[in-house]
């Protein structure tokens, strides 16, 4: 396809929706001798669920723009966030990567000739690019590379050297894959909205899977600003389409189609749109997306990868229970508890549930947790947005009126005919994932998950006081051991 389209036209595919471009001038100048060479990383952790679909669509339109695509597995990048994986599991997630993605770019009708899959590991352990990256680091300032990383590096008060090193890593990439571009987000947080709220639905989900999903999906009549619904119609399937029909009852006005996205937007802000039609709607779009992946994953040799790059918890041989008769009494120390610094990235209302927030909150792992916590009636959501908060990060998730909590906030409290709850506020200068410690405590390892019959946190609980200058801060990495603390 990309073969018939003049240098314009591949340059409006390769651009289109896309936030920002930077070198297009050269991008042209490129296109007038030759097809375009881009590559797209990503780290091979959890499952691929429908959001992948942003950067597939993406994908798309470099291939069919004639760009020679090479997608970029960074195992070794996975590896390093969370060394608990063994190498044999992320083999097997990156062979499960390569086929879902095969299989998505397939469902949506995109020749697969030009594309190719590298893992970091094929090249970034190997003598030549230690070397590289050992002359990067005498050739580039601390201030280049600060700046280089200001948009795609958390900024903490101390940051960790990795974030100086990232954004020269990338441009080694570039180098070693051959390619003239790379393709990433800048906040990819808001477009992939539509997974990370309470509708995470995933690429083998069953159809009454996804229709369950998309029911819990938050999706207030006139809201067009937190809307995960409609930023997956305008990040993935009018881009795919070109259109989207709305599905109703003629009592209703009948099926409507769209061209422009703005005008479906314009008329759900205007209340036109009912949310229930719109779920509706996206979910027969979604499902025609998802049965020619269903179709592929059906055979019995991806059915045995799936499960094995991704084995279902409760299908783990389970740990014996409880000690042996002659074995001491477990010991409840505050160093059981893995409680983290975290920063809420987003709070909504519970759908369900007025009293309740959801939110999502980076405790320093690959994706953000979603926590639910009863703060509605003690703080604003524009003061929780963006704070950093204490996370007690290995309670057993739980349903809270339909959406799974993984995470507690600690909360400091007065009772009384006024009551007042506020989060634990961190030090200065802490960073989401940082570990917090009860002092005297510091060497312990947490428990995998606290077991909710041990009540092991409500034991310790009860030790923790709010001082008498009504401090709540959480000082030098260490609970106060003054402090009053409570969950929410």
């Amino acid at each position: 396809m990309g073969d018939a389209l003049s240098p314009e036209e591949k340059l409006h595919l390769i651009t289109r929706n896309l936030q920002e471009v930077l070198g297009e001038e050269k991008v042209k100048e490129i296109l007038k001798e030759r097809e375009l060479k881009v590559y797209w990383g990503t780290a091979t952790t959890g499952k691929p669920h429908v959001a992948y679909f942003v950067p597939m669509s993406k994908i798309a339109d470099f291939l069919k723009a004639g760009c020679e695509v090479t997608i970029l597995f960074a195992d070794l990048h996975a590896y390093l966030d969370n060394m608990k994986a063994p190498w044999e599991l992320l083999e097997l997630r990156t062979s499960y990567y390569e086929n879902v993605i095969k299989a998505m770019l397939e469902s949506i009708g995109v020749p697969l000739e030009k594309l190719r899959f590298i893992k970091g590991t094929d090249y970034q352990l190997s003598k030549e690019y230690t070397l590289d990256v050992y002359r990067l680091s005498s050739v580039v300032t601390q201030h280049d590379a600060k700046k280089a990383g200001a948009e795609v590096v958390k900024q903490v008060e101390h940051p960790l050297l990795s974030g100086l090193l990232y954004p020269g890593l990338q441009a080694l990439d570039e180098e070693y894959l051959k390619v003239d571009a790379q393709f990433g987000g800048v906040d990819q947080r808001k477009i992939f909205t539509f997974a990370e709220k309470e509708s995470k639905i995933d690429l083998l989900d069953r159809k009454e899977d996804v229709k369950k999903k998309l029911k819990k999906a938050f999706c207030e009549p006139g809201n067009v600003e937190n809307n995960g619904v409609l930023s997956f119609i305008k990040h993935v399937l009018f881009p795919l389409k070109s259109e989207f029909v709305i599905l109703r009852d003629e009592k209703w006005g009948g099926n409507k189609t769209y061209t422009a996205y703005l005008d479906l937007e314009k008329d759900f802000a205007d209340e036109v749109v009912h949310p229930g039609d719109l779920k509706n709607s996206v979910e027969v779009a979604l499902n025609k997306l998802l049965d020619p992946i269903r179709e592929k994953f059906n055979t019995p040799a991806l059915k045995k990868l799936c499960s094995a790059a991704y084995p279902d918890p409760s299908k783990q041989k389970p740990v014996a229970k409880g000690p042996a008769k002659n074995s001491e009494p477990e010991e409840v120390i505050p160093s059981r508890l893995d409680i983290r610094v975290g920063r809420v990235i987003s709070v909504d209302k519970h759908p369900d549930a007025d009293s309740l927030y959801v939110e999502k909150i980076d405790v320093g792992e690959a994706e953000p947790r979603t926590v639910v916590s009863g703060l509605v009636q003690f703080a604003p959501r524009e003061e929780l947005q963006d704070r950093l908060v204490v996370v007690l990060c290995n309670l057993k998730p739980q349903k809270m009126r339909g959406i799974e909590s993984k995470g507690m906030l600690l909360c400091a409290s007065i009772e009384g005919a006024s009551r007042k709850v506020e989060p634990l506020d961190p030090p200065a200068g802490s960073a989401p994932g940082e570990r917090v410690f009860v002092k005297g405590y510091e060497k312990g390892q947490p428990d995998e998950e606290l077991k909710p019959k041990k009540k092991v946190f409500e034991k310790l609980q009860a030790d923790f006081r709010i001082s008498e200058e009504l401090h709540r801060t959480v000082e030098a990495n260490q609970l106060h051991d003054q402090a009053r603390v409570h969950l929410l």
